[in-house]
């Protein structure tokens, strides 16, 4: 049967947002709705007729309210095939009445998980009849309609007001559709609490949100993004995203994370990785101090900065083509000079978001195979504690900083890769080298096009070095402090490399490779 005049409706909410007019349309309609709890009271309280569950089913809700609904006087009323005699025969001989249209949503379990709410009130919102209830009515779609979320209220109005109470099978459909999403997300998310942090549990994901790109990697590709974009950035200006637009603006936003509530500190991206970083005591030097580290590779790129950007800045960066710019805040008139160009992306974090980016458990997961590979995210930033002096001299405290400063670049750079810094300023970067003097030669050579002095620059390196020739090469470049994991069985060599030549080195113990 494709076309069904609704005359029944079973109705049990959590949200009773916008759930009047839907109720008063049904009653005008001539629906007879059937509630439970506390919906039939919000229905009830309107002034419209509502027949109580329990009428149907002779049984009370039971339990603490643990059961209303899950009885076969229901459960048939909603699964019942209209074109199947058998079951319409069983209709008549059980007293089964015909339900048409069921109206049930969740309980928040997610929001009560996320809340802190102690364990016993989390399982207290695992929902069971209203599961099973949106499953059915799902089910069987070609005779039940089935609204399993308030988002599909203003939906089912505008459904039943068309069609006078009268629905078609695709409407029926679309709507189960977005049940079974409901569904099984709701199901994601409890298995996910109950597995916890567990090594051996299944890859269980599900994000409703979605927002789609101007396109994929390349044109011909289609692109979307999954996840709640707006809870991390508000745009204020600017074209649509671009999927390549979105890997530049994670990797900014992850290397920022590492500089919340330090000194100005701005830099820019291009193909995920920084070719320029500066920290400064304001943040117009520190924009213009990063985008000497490469002028070249700044057109079309990220820009990030770590405090609001202001009138002196917005009017540097306006002089620059960059796809997007994102900062904590814009002052409005930097952000009027910002506008100018129409398809410049500009992006205000929301509130917290980079510490919230630094913080978070979350795990990492990239297609690989036919499968998917999953890691911890790598929230290992070194400190000076973690640093073990291994050569005769020891860094100076400027030393330090630039090497801890340098350190963080390196953790976000593409491996293989060598960082060379000075005065909290990135020189030049080595990226996605097979080798790790083949990433050294490539910074030595870039820092030098720029103009840069390299004597008394500080060198980070993602991995311990198998041979001395890298702090041999950086030493002739006039690198005089090194920052690397340690761990080679021949780090004897290029300790004494440096003990003969008056360089400074420091283990770190940690490995920050990022492929």
């Amino acid at each position: 049967m494709s076309n069904i005049t609704a005359k029944s409706a079973l109705i049990s909410v959590f949200h009773k947002d916008g759930l009047e007019p839907i109720v008063k349309k049904m009653s005008e309609l001539g629906i007879a709705i059937y509630s439970t709890g506390g919906t039939e009271k919000f229905i009830n309280d309107l002034g419209i007729p509502v027949i109580p569950v329990e009428n149907v089913t002779s049984y009370p809700s039971i339990l603490g309210g643990r059961v209303k609904t899950l009885h076969p006087k229901v459960f048939g009323g909603i699964l019942n095939r209209r074109d199947h005699e058998g079951d319409v025969a069983q209709l008549a001989e059980y007293d089964i009445p015909q339900i048409d249209i069921v109206i049930v949503d969740l309980y928040p379990f997610e929001k009560t998980v996320a809340s802190g709410a102690p364990e016993q009130d989390i399982i207290e919102k695992i929902d069971i009849g209203g599961i099973s209830l949106i499953r059915a009515a799902a089910k069987n779609f070609k005779d039940t309609l089935c609204v399993s979320t308030m988002d599909d209220y203003g939906k089912l109005l505008n459904v039943l007001e068309e069609g006078n109470g009268t629905t078609t099978v695709d409407q029926r459909k679309e709507f189960a559709a977005t049940a079974f999403d409901i569904s099984s997300h709701y199901d994601s998310a409890i298995y996910n609490y109950f597995a916890g942090d567990s090594v051996n549990k299944s890859l269980k994901m599900s994000q409703q949100d979605v927002m789609p790109l101007r396109y994929g990697e390349n044109p011909h590709q289609r692109g979307w993004f999954y996840g709640d974009f707006e809870s991390m950035f508000t745009k204020l200006h600017g074209k649509a995203l671009s999927y390549n637009n979105l890997l530049d603006v994670d990797a900014a936003v992850n290397l920022m994370s590492e500089f919340v509530d330090d000194a100005p500190t701005f830099a820019v991206f291009k193909h995920n990785n920084a070719c320029g970083v500066a920290q400064r005591d304001t943040i117009h030097q520190a924009y213009v101090d990063a985008l000497a580290g490469d002028p070249v590779s700044a057109f079309g790129g990220i820009l990030i900065s770590n405090v609001e950007i202001d009138v002196a800045t917005a009017t540097e960066i306006h002089k620059l083509f960059c796809e997007v710019v994102i900062a904590p805040s814009f002052d409005p008139a930097a952000l009027e000079i910002l506008k100018g160009k129409k398809n410049r992306i500009m992006l205000e974090l929301v509130g917290d978001a980079l510490s919230r980016k630094r913080n978070t458990n979350a795990l990492e997961v990239r297609a690989s195979l036919n499968g998917y590979l999953v890691q911890d995210a790598n929230l290992k930033t070194d400190t000076k504690e973690d640093l073990k002096t291994a050569t005769e001299l020891a860094p100076t405290e400027a030393q330090i900083e630039d090497l801890l400063f340098a350190s963080k670049l390196c953790k976000h750079t593409k491996s293989n890769t060598i960082v060379l810094a000075k005065n909290k300023q990135l020189c030049a970067s080595g990226t996605g080298q097979t080798s790790r003097v083949d990433a050294l030669n490539q910074a030595i050579h870039k820092a030098q096009s720029f103009k840069f002095d390299l004597q008394g620059a500080v060198m980070a390196s993602d991995a311990f070095f198998p041979f001395p020739d890298c702090v041999e090469i950086a030493d002739n470049a006039g690198v005089k402090a090194v920052i690397q994991p340690g761990g080679s069985i021949k780090d004897e060599l290029s300790i004494d490399y440096c003990n003969k030549n008056d360089i400074a080195m420091v283990f770190t113990g940690t490995r920050h490779f990022k492929h």
